[in-house]
């Protein structure tokens, strides 16, 4: 076989590989844009916070306006934190992250659900999962250590280099259930 025969028989089957694989790539069924890639609890010890943070994976290219929105259970009690975040439509995956958060209890599953919605505000796919933390809450400081874009030493916390103050966090936190 000459050379430029073989070269171009394995552009054929090279050409045949990659169709083969774009095919298997919409793993999603019917309806489903995203999937659900990642999800965790981030405790920022240094600053004393906790945030739920969820990531998506896109099963389909994401249309321009398509907003993903979050519900996430409050571990403090009372209405459930809700998060608005826009979706580009070339990103690999997107990233939900909650504002910080009170009354994280270790080994508790927190119901999560995610509704994706069109530029129109219509309802194109639903997510619901739950989330558990494998540490509590207890075991950030009540007050951040430092601050500032320097990480200044905290001065509320001058005397109490483990950020834990005698009155505690100010948090009322519910029974565990």
């Amino acid at each position: 076989m000459s050379e430029r025969k073989f070269l171009r028989s394995a552009a054929a089957l090279a050409g045949l590989a990659l169709l083969a694989l774009a095919g298997c790539r919409d793993s999603g069924g019917e309806g489903e844009h995203f999937e659900l890639s990642g999800r965790l609890f981030v405790f920022n010890y240094r600053v004393a916070t906790v945030r739920y943070m969820v990531t998506l994976r896109p099963l389909k290219p994401a249309g321009e306006g398509e907003v993903a929105v979050a519900s996430f259970e409050n571990p403090a009690g009372g209405q459930a934190i809700a998060v608005r975040q826009k979706i580009w439509p070339l990103s690999e995956k997107v990233t939900i992250e909650s504002p910080p958060l009170e009354c994280v209890v270790k080994d508790r599953p927190y119901k999560v659900s995610i509704v994706i919605e069109g530029a129109k505000g219509e309802q194109m796919q639903l997510i619901e999962t739950t989330m558990v933390s494998s540490q509590d809450q207890s075991m950030v400081p009540d007050k951040p250590l430092v601050v500032g874009p320097f990480y200044d030493l905290n001065p509320e916390v001058k005397g109490h280099p483990d950020g834990r103050l005698p009155q505690g966090r100010g948090v009322n936190c519910p029974p565990p259930a």
